[in-house]
């Protein structure tokens, strides 16, 4: 049986311990209030040590976001990660495209040089340079914007305080959270040390349509469109705004032989609904 010790296990990484055989995977999980989670043995971190855990994981995911003083995780086990560099057969660590920084709704892909405007991309930039730096068998999947039962537009939309921003050339990519786990199944599957996978799906798109999708879908009116100059934002918000790009998932496909189980916002937002309304 192999072990996973997925530290900051939330909505990804949870995604993933839904579809590991039971039969052939131990989890063992880290969170700040160690919520019980079916199938997951959880334990509280910070708050817990965490070396007798990395001493039983043969793969560790990592989902801990860096801030001002870097990497939490690094900051307290980068030795201890890397004195066990050979007994891991696979260690992913989620980011996000954002270190790409703003294109102007042009195209990126993994060989892209990494040229973030926000603090949150270049903090990401370093925490990846400094894992990378360890030597262990590390899987770097830069996240596109995340959503799936429980993230997405309806909530808002129904309410009445959905808001379509306008702002000429921006695009986001998005990805369905069961494609992350799929994505990340594979690569385990199939381990590649060093590698860097864009995970998203094939239709980058303004936000503005993707709220006026889900509005259609629910049969309410569209939401009023607001120029992102004068819209009422608060700064984390707006900042998601600063940058613009196209986000290629072809490395997923040639390498991972990976097929979207949700290729476009469309096909996921519909499918959310029929999940029981959710979204």
């Amino acid at each position: 049986m192999k072990t996973l010790l997925s530290i900051g296990h939330g909505y990804s990484a949870r995604a993933l311990a839904a579809i590991m055989p039971k039969e052939a995977w131990r989890v063992i999980g880290t969170s700040r209030s160690a919520t019980l989670i079916d199938g997951t043995e959880m334990v509280t971190w910070p708050g817990t040590d965490l070396e007798p855990l990395l001493d039983k994981a043969t793969h560790v995911l990592t989902s801990v976001a860096p801030g001002e003083d870097g990497d939490p995780v690094l900051n307290r086990y980068a030795d201890a990660l890397e004195a066990r560099k050979d007994q891991f057969e696979w260690v992913g660590y989620l980011s996000t495209t954002g270190v790409y920084g703003d294109h102007n709704g042009g195209w990126v892909d993994e060989e892209t040089p990494l040229t973030p405007s926000t603090k949150r991309g270049q903090f990401r930039k370093a925490a990846e340079a400094k894992w990378a730096a360890l030597g262990l068998p590390l899987h770097i999947f830069r996240l596109a914007g995340i959503y799936g039962p429980g993230r997405g537009p309806f909530a808002k939309v129904r309410a009445g305080t959905a808001r379509r921003i306008i702002k000429e050339n921006q695009v986001f990519s998005r990805i369905h959270v069961e494609d992350i786990a799929q994505i990340l199944m594979a690569s385990i599957n199939q381990p590649n040390a060093g590698r860097v996978y864009n995970l998203c799906d094939n239709l980058a798109a303004p936000p503005e349509d993707v709220i006026g999708y889900a509005a259609e879908l629910l049969g309410k009116p569209i939401p009023e469109a607001v120029a992102f100059e004068t819209a009422e934002m608060t700064p984390m918000a707006r900042s998601f705004y600063a940058e613009s790009k196209r986000v290629s998932n072809e490395r997923i496909k040639s390498e991972l032989g990976i097929e979207l189980i949700y290729p476009d916002y469309q096909t996921g937002l519909k499918a959310l609904l029929k999940e029981k309304g959710r979204g």
